[in-house]
């Protein structure tokens, strides 16, 4: 890719290091050259796994820290080049029923952050992971960046304030930040634990272990899949363009898939498992946003960036990782 060369040298701090997306960029900056930092909570029943860093851990720092913590943060921080903050709670189920442990962390944990760098490193570039889920409903797609904002659950609402949040940081003080909403990621080195996060990694499970697949709907809803490391490259390029400092993007494959597609992959892939389609539980009523494809052109327009995985692809090497390495996971 075009500009990573760019990060050799470069100090950089992932929060949430441990889980699917900062490993992965962790294992794509340590052969450029960067000097990686990971920090991680190591909350259950979130995703991090010290084997997702199993090969590269002698070339990167691990700090176990909570981004709530002011104290641990003020020095993590200090002379970093650029960060992802990616430490999150990531269920939003789970953020209906403790919506103040939620806001805790992704919203107040991220205002720690950023507070720590106006006081200590105002010029550190700071990447934002946010969610699709902010927009809430979706009136037309594909979805850009114009989109109305209706969160519909605590973790969407708490995802918005962040994002607000950084803006006014950028706009008061001057703090690079680039914004994300992220479609659906899924790949290697994702949790197996739970269907709280990322749904084709549990459908993998499940498929693995030959039970069925249940379908809420007719599965004819439509989502945006994006493969971890098309991800990654893309948060890797708009960190290092100046361009993209102070912007939103919208980030996904921009291709619609149906759940019954995505799910029949699976299996086909696999080789076992089958699917079932049963009807929409209460829980998952209120935060059913209709069908969603992410328009990525504003993207595409500023950074040398193209997805390259797609969804069947994405789905076959994901579950040639998790063949090898299923006893780390479950």
């Amino acid at each position: 890719m075009n500009g990573l060369t760019a990060w050799r040298g470069k100090r950089v701090l992932i929060t949430g290091g441990l889980g699917m997306i900062g490993s992965t960029l962790a294992h794509k900056l340590v052969p450029l050259g960067a000097r990686v930092t990971l920090a991680d909570a190591r909350i259950e029943p979130y995703g991090a796994n010290l084997f997702n860093i199993a090969t590269i851990q002698e070339q990167v720092h691990l700090s176990l820290t909570d981004i709530r913590d002011r104290e641990s943060m003020k020095w993590l921080v200090r002379d970093q080049d650029i960060i992802f903050n990616l430490a999150a709670q990531v269920s939003h189920n789970d953020s209906i029923e403790n919506p103040l442990l939620d806001a805790e962390i992704n919203y107040l944990g991220h205002l720690n952050v950023v507070e720590n760098l106006r006081k200590y490193n105002p010029t550190a570039v700071v990447v934002f992971s946010g969610s699709r889920l902010q927009f809430g409903r979706i009136e037309s797609n594909p979805v850009d960046e114009s989109h109305p904002l209706n969160p519909r659950t605590p973790y969407a609402l708490h995802k918005t304030a962040a994002e607000k949040m950084y803006q006014f940081y950028r706009e008061m003080y001057g703090i690079p930040c680039v914004l994300f909403r992220i479609a659906n990621p899924y790949g290697p080195r994702s949790q197996m634990k739970h269907s709280k996060y990322c749904i084709i990694n549990w459908f993998l499970r499940l498929a693995m272990e030959n039970q069925t697949i249940k379908i809420f709907g007719d599965g004819e809803q439509l989502r945006d899949y994006i493969y971890v490391d098309d991800l990654a490259d893309a948060l890797l390029l708009a960190a290092i363009t100046p361009a993209c400092h102070g912007q939103i993007y919208n980030v996904g494959s921009g291709v619609g898939t149906k759940f019954r597609e995505m799910a029949d992959a699976i299996v086909s892939t696999v080789g076992h498992g089958k699917a079932e389609y049963v009807p929409w539980p209460k829980d998952y009523i209120n935060v059913e946003t209709g069908d969603h494809i992410t328009n990525i052109n504003k993207l595409r327009s500023v950074i040398d960036w193209t997805p390259r995985v797609d969804l069947r692809r994405g789905i076959q090497q994901t579950f040639a990782y998790y063949q090898q390495h299923r006893h780390q996971y479950w």
